[in-house]
């Protein structure tokens, strides 16, 4: 097994996931590393109500396009 920085045989256990765990105070929770980032891209953007709003049908198994279209209208930018 390979020792060193990083690697999960070190000493210092297993690299930091790279997935945020809150944006703006919105859990992201429940959410895939890839939908994650891209939703901390997104936040630059968007309101925190607009992000919650998101979250939520992602969860509900809509895609990221069709949450989004869905925020807009219903409590906006």
């Amino acid at each position: 097994m390979p020792m060193g920085k990083g690697t999960y045989g070190s000493k210092r256990g297993r690299p930091k996931s790279k997935t945020p765990k809150t944006i703006k105070g919105v859990s992201m929770s429940g959410l895939t590393t890839r939908q994650a980032n891209a939703m901390k891209k997104h936040s630059k953007h968007h309101t925190s109500k607009h992000l919650k709003s998101m979250v939520g049908s992602i969860k509900k198994g809509k895609t990221f396009t069709e949450s989004h279209k869905l925020a807009m209208k219903k409590v906006g930018k």
